[in-house]
């Protein structure tokens, strides 16, 4: 799997102890939810996406380039990402998973109070190192959610939601280098991002236990990505933000669905 790139230490520390001194403003959301395990863990991965296709966004509004759909899909991910987290809250009794439930909550409201900002360069780093730091949470807790998951073949279906982050996650490093963020940092992050897409996809194909519905979604879907990785992968020629973004989001809806195929199959 993919690993998200840390914060720096400085950084880290202040958010840390941020945690703890705001511990408090999330003692009384424990209304119970009736939710199903394998929801929980569809949520739960869901915000892996949803923590870089929010990132994605700003930075396709910054470079001024598709800029009516992302300030859409943007205030949509926001909405959805902050439903999700109360859901998760308020359906996680694991103390040490609701710590990292405000961890990603600090980072989420960080998110909005830079994105309302002009945008800059500066500021466009701190959102790529923000959603790292929410992918990392959001991996945690989706890790502790399948670790104690009924559900049958969950590798399939950690596959299946890994990748819907993966796609929008080459689309935010891809604008990311486009913007002026020329790291090598984003050039490895974007190859290995591809890679892992790739080898996901394969395990996924050959899966027994596909239902023909689902067989048929990722043969789709295969097809799709033999023609578009190669432009993800020439991310230091760039050009193509518009193909780039679109079918970037066409792979992750396409995956959101295969993702719902598998936990219907699993379901517990």
């Amino acid at each position: 799997m993919v690993k998200p790139k840390r914060l720096n230490h400085k950084k880290v520390f202040v958010i840390g102890m941020l945690l703890v001194l705001s511990a408090g403003l999330f003692a009384n959301t424990n209304t119970k939810l009736d939710i199903t395990g394998s929801q929980l863990l569809n949520l739960a991965g869901k915000q892996r996406m949803l923590s870089q296709r929010i990132a994605k966004d700003y930075l396709y509004i910054g470079k001024n380039i598709a800029t009516t759909k992302a300030n859409k899909q943007l205030k949509e991910s926001i909405d959805s990402f902050l439903l999700a987290h109360r859901k998760l809250s308020s359906s996680i009794k694991n103390e040490e998973v609701k710590n990292l439930l405000l961890f990603v909550q600090l980072s989420s409201d960080e998110f909005k109070g830079i994105a309302s900002k002009k945008f800059t360069l500066d500021n466009a780093q701190l959102i790529l190192d923000l959603s790292e730091s929410m992918l990392e949470g959001s991996q945690y807790v989706f890790d502790s959610l399948k670790s104690s998951s009924k559900v049958k073949k969950s590798m399939m279906i950690d596959k299946s939601t890994e990748q819907r982050m993966l796609s929008q996650r080459i689309a935010k490093y891809y604008i990311s280098y486009q913007l002026g963020i020329k790291d090598k940092n984003s050039i490895d992050m974007m190859i290995e991002t591809v890679k892992q897409f790739s080898y996901n996809l394969d395990i996924l194909i050959k899966n027994p236990s596909n239902t023909p519905q689902i067989s048929e979604k990722l043969l789709k879907i295969e097809k799709l990505w033999k023609i578009v990785h190669k432009f993800y992968n020439n991310i230091e020629k760039g050009g193509l933000p518009l193909i780039v973004f679109n079918t970037t989001d066409n792979i992750t809806k396409k995956m959101d669905e295969v993702t719902k195929m598998y936990l219907l199959s699993y379901k517990y």
